[in-house]
């Protein structure tokens, strides 16, 4: 079939070529250590109940209160060099009780997983001015203020606890917590990083029950990872005898986690166990109180992830009724879940959901019954901010203009108010004061960077509190190319997006070596009208044409363009990269033969399988700790794309590196750390032993103790100077050979003209 090929530049206000006149150039330690280019922005701003006010940590020592209208200090709340011996000199986290009389300090954090983490916690009492440790009985997790105030509930050692702050006493809730068995109040690992979330337990807003999640990881299978000593950080302990660290990981087809929901009745002091059927391979991937206490909300979910249930349970007597069912004939999007949100009319709820084929807002009243659905229109409603229940009006976040761009609306549950509060093309995020008086926004486009506002209700800026002037100003000494947005229509009809970053000094009449940057992932976006500056950049300096194109399966352009990827991962996505670099084949500026793909994780991934079903089309590729077979990755993330390998082994087998590893052409480059939690380093062990067994070559470099993100130390510097090296030396030399042939070849044809 001929190829059909449109170039339709979109010429967004941010979009065109923008050339800066400087002469410096970057250095990759700009991007892996200095952070040279690094936004400024607003962080940490934590509104107060009266919605006219919020709080910043200042430096660690400080919890300081601002007038959002002036932006003038008001107050200080807590000053710790102000307490007289003072247990502790610093905090990272902060947080209010809900009469905002206590404050909960976190202090020496040390991670667990991605979002979890162990810590020791310190309670202020503004009432009576002392500040003591939550626990003096080991390090806690999680610790959370009853809506009281009176008690914090916290987990440690896989066991949850409440301490009565009034008393000083400390009460274990659950006591059967044990390490790869047992986990009461904090998810397992695969829970952690697929549902993304680590408090697995609720109180009921009277603050006399406190409901929490049970894993069961027993028959979970067991997953080991060798640590070494290494240097960054040193583990001498292994200096002799690597350990070997085991956790439970559940991989696609396996076991998961049994998990239970109980409530626990101060009053009582017992738990009782609720009822969320006699199904067991299930997943809870929320649990949330209604704004009474007598129902607790249990989101239920099939192992397909194609069916979601609330259920709507006493929590005294454990009994529910299911009151919600959602179906979909693919998989229910994860992100719909922290969406829930209960009217204090105590009859109706709110969800978003793509029930009509875009992401959109809903009301239910309590029966389950859709009242009215909120948001319409062929766009995603990429992020719900919240509902300002007494005015009636819903705030949320937008691709509504095109995919690449994002907007912040309101409207009114009538419908008499819908209107877009932001101003700016660009992206554009939102961050709400309580009661909704004010809000921040957060703007950058490819060509400006953060750029931070306040703004009253209706949308009218009150000021400037970040414009990065500095970054703006450095800039100008540098000479960069920021992206210009393309589109085209592939083979089949499907037009997709892009961005490229053009050399610097670019030439029409020369050629240029690209290097294709993806992610490609499930509901994934990186063509974005955003602004960052990074080792693209660097490489547009260095005279490469760096371009990014959103395949089929990414993200804010409606279900099907995002869930057609279904049963069959990698399919689709790598056909559609394949299809951009032929794309750019046909660009005059673009050395055909001269063309690279990079990506990490899924891209990683895309990259194995793009290099064996390009035939060639790719020189080189840069295969960043990639899944090589998905039957090796986790349970939830995996069987919601595809089903377990068990009802769908074609779809996991057809589509993976492995199988078609004696079909890679090109100069490969594969890259895993050794502590990989995340995507094992079994993946890239497996699939370079099918190359080597191919009699394909490749060049390797494992990272000694990395985990999935491959830092610490000198990690990075080393990791982008290599991915460097390998580009020039397989890129950059062949270009060059290729202007070398065609100038020998002119002159050739010149000498022979000559002599006839």
């Amino acid at each position: 079939m001929k190829k059909v090929f449109t170039l339709a530049l979109c010429l967004l206000m941010t979009g065109a070529l923008f050339a800066q006149q400087g002469t410096k150039e970057f250095k990759i330690t700009d991007f892996t250590r200095d952070y040279t280019f690094s936004q400024s922005s607003v962080y940490g701003l934590r509104s107060m109940n009266d919605g006219v006010h919020y709080t910043t940590n200042t430096g660690g020592t400080k919890v300081e209160k601002y007038s959002y209208k002036t932006g003038k200090a008001v107050s200080t709340v807590l000053d710790l060099s102000k307490i007289e011996d003072c247990p502790i000199s610093r905090f990272s986290q902060y947080t209010f009780s809900n009469d905002e009389t206590k404050i909960l300090l976190e202090t020496a954090k040390r991670s667990i997983y991605r979002h979890s983490y162990t810590a020791e916690y310190y309670v202020w009492n503004s009432l009576n001015e002392t500040i003591t440790p939550l626990s003096e009985n080991g390090r806690q997790q999680l610790a959370t203020f009853s809506p009281d105030g009176t008690r914090v509930a916290f987990v440690r050692d896989n066991n949850l606890f409440i301490k009565n702050l009034k008393f000083g006493t400390e009460h274990q809730v659950t006591h059967d917590g044990e390490y790869n068995k047992i986990i009461n109040g904090a998810p397992d690992w695969v829970y952690e990083e697929e549902f993304s979330f680590n408090k697995a337990f609720a109180w009921s807003p009277d603050s006399k029950m406190l409901a929490f999640f049970k894993f069961d990881e027993s028959e979970v299978p067991l997953f080991g990872m060798t640590r070494f000593q290494a240097t960054y950080p040193s583990m001498d302990q292994n200096a002799l005898y690597p350990e070997n660290y085991t956790f439970k990981y559940p991989k696609a087809g396996e076991k998961n986690s049994t998990v239970s929901i109980h409530v626990y009745s101060l009053k009582y002091k017992k738990s009782v166990k609720m009822d969320v059927g006699e199904e067991t391979d299930q997943y809870i991937p929320r649990i949330k109180w209604a704004n009474t206490p007598d129902i607790l909300t249990i989101m239920r979910l099939n192992r397909h992830q194609n069916k979601l249930e609330f259920i709507f349970a006493n929590p005294l007597s454990g009994t529910g009724k299911v009151v919600y069912t959602e179906e979909n004939e693919r998989y229910i999007s994860e992100g719909n879940f922290d969406n829930l949100i209960f009217l204090n009319d105590n009859k109706h709820f709110i969800f978003t959901s793509e029930k009509d084929g875009y992401s959109h807002i809903y009301l239910y009243d309590m029966n389950g019954k859709e009242v009215k659905q909120i948001t319409e229109g062929e766009f995603d409603v990429t992020k719900f901010y919240g509902y300002d229940q007494k005015y009636k009006t819903f705030y949320y976040q937008a691709a509504a203009k095109n995919a690449m761009q994002r907007e912040v609306y309101k409207k009114s549950i009538d419908g008499k108010i819908n209107s877009k509060l932001s101003t700016l093309e660009g992206t554009n995020n939102a961050v709400f004061s309580k009661n909704f008086q004010y809000y921040i926004n957060y703007f950058n486009n490819v060509s400006t960077p953060n750029l931070v506002t306040l703004h009253d209700k209706k949308g009218r800026q009150i000021r400037v509190l970040e414009d990065n002037q500095r970054l703006k100003d450095k800039l100008k000494e540098y000479g960069y190319n920021t992206k210009e947005f393309f589109t085209f229509k592939t083979s089949n009809g499907d037009e997709l997006n892009g961005w490229m970053i053009k050399p610097v000094n670019f030439d029409e009449n020369k050629q240029y070596p690209v290097l294709m940057t993806q992610y490609s992932g499930p509901n994934s976006q990186q063509v974005v009208d955003r602004f960052g500056i990074s080792w693209n950049d660097y490489l547009s300096q260095q005279g490469y044409l760096v371009v990014c194109v959103d395949g089929r399966g990414t993200g804010a352009r409606g279900e099907d363009f995002r869930k057609v990827t279904y049963m069959q991962l990698g399919k689709y996505e790598s056909d559609d990269q394949i299809e951009a670099a032929k794309y750019l084949q046909s660009l005059p500026y673009v050395s055909k033969d001269n063309i690279a793909i990079w990506g990490w994780s899924f891209g990683g991934f895309m990259v194995n399988l793009c290099m064996e079903k390009g035939n060639g089309i790719f020189k080189a590729g840069l295969s960043i700790a990639p899944v090589t077979n998905w039957r090796y990755y986790d349970s939830i993330y995996t069987e919601r794309y595809m089903r377990t390998p068990q009802e769908n082994s074609e779809g996991y087998d057809d589509n993976s590196p492995l199988t078609h590893a004696d079909k890679l052409k090109g100069n490969l480059l594969i890259i895993h750390g050794s502590a990989d939690d995340n995507v094992h380093v079994q993946n890239t062990m497996e699939f370079t032993d099918r190359l080597v067994q191919a009699g394909i070559p490749f060049d390797m470099a494992i990272y000694t103790n990395r985990n999935h993100s491959i830092y610490g130390g000198n990690t990075r510097t080393h990791l982008y100077q290599k991915f460097t090296n390998f580009l020039n030396q397989h890129l950059k030399s062949g270009q060059q050979n290729n202007l070398n042939g065609v100038t020998a070849d002119k002159n050739k044809k010149a000498k022979e003209s000559t002599v006839h």
